[in-house]
């Protein structure tokens, strides 16, 4: 039998929900923590058979909870060319680095990009397949953009799809075109469909298509890869917030060869709802290793490739109103389906229009079918009004928010549309209102680094150093350091296992090298994750 094991000797900080916000020492058993608390108590439960370590100042939490990802996604595309901003200013220097890629890879061989926003590109524009060919005209070139709603594509590719003036719009999605009707290289949302060929995963009018075509070898390393990132930043549960059956097989195939290094939770995309429902599904289904949490909806697009939806049009682009995948009766339909079988739903929404879109169907599920403690989420919620928090609170709507967004594209969505991106990611009006608080990345759209998710929570500062909003949209770092471990936990009902430092709990902890509550605002994100456990095991 294994020794119990005490840590000591530093600041554990314990995000428990009742009792003590620290603790002089916890004591683990297995893969369960024995008892947080005295170091004096610590040792009588463990008994004479222990062990003890001392963290030597350090800080010990339990491990991050990121209730909103994309791992599958998020390992792909760090195999392909980086074009974040940065890297590339310019659609010229995006075709220099992508030329120099093309010229190191065997003849025909497709090269894929990711991570550029237009907004801080020097043209403040996409790039298109005009721009792409110069790159290549004998290999398909795919960049998709950061927010992974959509992207261009050179003519190469676009014969390769078969996509031409004669191609149909795709509902839910649109086609670039020129003003002869002609395909300009962009596709956006649900149209990114016609990316992944006659056999591939089709989402519909149900959400952008990011499950892009690989390998069950390519796709076992693009696991691997992303879990490693996401073990290195301290978090080890998952919400897969999109699951194709791509994802899901790549998931039972690395659990298969014991290959699943994270606690995954799986949202099934909501065009795959029939056959779910088809199985008798109705709640989470799984174990603490990997589960089926709910489903997965989309109301709108993304602020990052101006596909929120806006009916009166984009202040500074009045003709484009985004994407709405679904007229409201046919939303609250799929939603009410899902919610009447008792399946928890995510639905991703930016704009107020969205977000007033699934409060709507939430409440009128309810309303026909009362079930308790759904916790039906929104996902990102960037722009939601005072009223649809109150809402929220009301209805038990929980909003899972990403700071790193603000951080990163915040300038550019206030560009896009006006003082109401100033309130964008209202994070510390949910606290005040008494609405959970969720932090999460929405990896590969953010990395996977919680200390710079909190310091973006505490600060509601943009990259180029504007503080969106007045004070009331940040948080306290206490706060935000909940809402990125038992604010995730129980966003995805998750919190009677993971998410704080509490008896009976799986053991999933974080060594961090100095204590975020004791450090300057500007430094937490500069804070490093030194030791990750996983179920009482050290994993990195």
């Amino acid at each position: 039998m294994a020794l119990a094991l005490i840590i000591t000797g530093g600041p554990i900080l314990t995000m428990a929900s009742t009792g003590a916000e620290r603790a002089e020492a916890l004591a683990l058993e297995g893969e369960r923590i024995l008892h947080a608390g005295t170091l004096g108590d610590c040792r009588t439960l463990a008994g004479r058979d222990r062990e003890e370590r001392d963290l030597g100042g350090r800080t010990l939490m339990p491990a991050f909870v990121d209730a909103h990802a994309h791992p599958l996604m998020l390992g792909q595309t760090e195999s392909w060319v980086n074009v974040a901003p940065t890297v590339v200013g310019s659609i010229d220097a995006m075709v220099n680095l992508l030329a120099e890629e093309a010229a190191r890879l065997p003849a025909g061989a497709p090269l894929r990009a990711y991570g550029y926003d237009f907004r801080r590109l020097v043209e403040r524009r996409h790039p298109t397949a005009a721009d792409l060919d110069r790159v290549a005209t004998d290999r398909e070139l795919y960049v998709m953009n950061a927010s992974g709603h959509g992207g261009a594509l050179n003519s190469f590719g676009l014969r390769a799809h078969g996509i031409t003036a004669r191609t149909a719009d795709v509902e839910g999605g649109e086609i670039g075109r020129s003003e002869d009707g002609s395909p300009n290289g962009l596709l956006w949302d649900a149209a990114c469909d016609l990316l992944t060929g006659p056999g591939g995963v089709k989402i519909r009018n149900h959400g952008p298509n990011i499950h892009l075509p690989d390998s069950p070898a390519e796709l076992g390393k693009d696991l691997q890869r992303a879990f490693e990132l996401f073990l290195r930043a301290g978090i080890t549960t998952v919400l897969d917030a999109q699951v194709s059956r791509r994802e899901a097989g790549a998931y039972f195939a690395a659990r298969d060869r014991v290959e699943l290094a994270l606690r995954i939770e799986m949202l099934i995309i909501s065009a795959l709802l029939d056959e779910v429902l088809a199985l008798g599904i109705g709640g989470r289904v799984g174990d603490d290793q990997l589960a089926i949490a709910g489903i997965k909806l989309y109301a709108d697009g993304a602020l990052g490739g101006a596909t929120a939806y806006f009916p009166d049009g984009y202040p500074g682009d009045p003709h484009n109103h985004g994407v709405l995948y679904h007229e409201p009766a046919e939303f609250s339909e799929i939603l009410g389906r899902a919610h009447r079988a008792g399946l928890q739903t995510g639905t991703h929404a930016q704009s107020p229009t969205a977000i007033g879109l699934v409060l709507d169907a939430v409440e009128a599920a309810q309303a026909e079918n009362p079930r308790s403690d759904m916790r039906h989420a929104i996902e990102h919620s960037g722009l939601a009004t005072d009223d649809q928090i109150a809402r929220m609170k009301r209805a038990g709507v929980v909003p899972v928010s990403q700071p790193q967004h603000h951080l990163y594209y915040g300038d550019g969505y206030v560009r896009a549309v006006g003082e109401l991106g100033q309130r964008f990611n209202p994070i510390g009006l949910y606290a005040r209102a008494g609405v959970p608080v969720v932090i999460s990345s929405d990896a590969p759209v953010a990395p996977p680094r919680p200390m710079e998710a909190v310091q973006a929570a505490v600060e509601h500062r943009a990259v180029a150093g504007t503080i969106l909003g007045g004070p009331e949209l940040g948080v306290d770092v206490m706060t935000a350091l909940r809402g990125y471990t038992i604010g995730g936990a129980y966003a995805m009902h998750r919190e009677g296992s993971v998410g704080s430092l509490e008896a009976g709990k799986l053991a999933d902890l974080v060594v961090l090298s100095s204590d975020p509550t004791a450090a300057p605002t500007e430094a937490i994100a500069s804070i490093e994750v030194e030791e990750t456990w996983l179920g009482g095991q050290r994993a990195v």
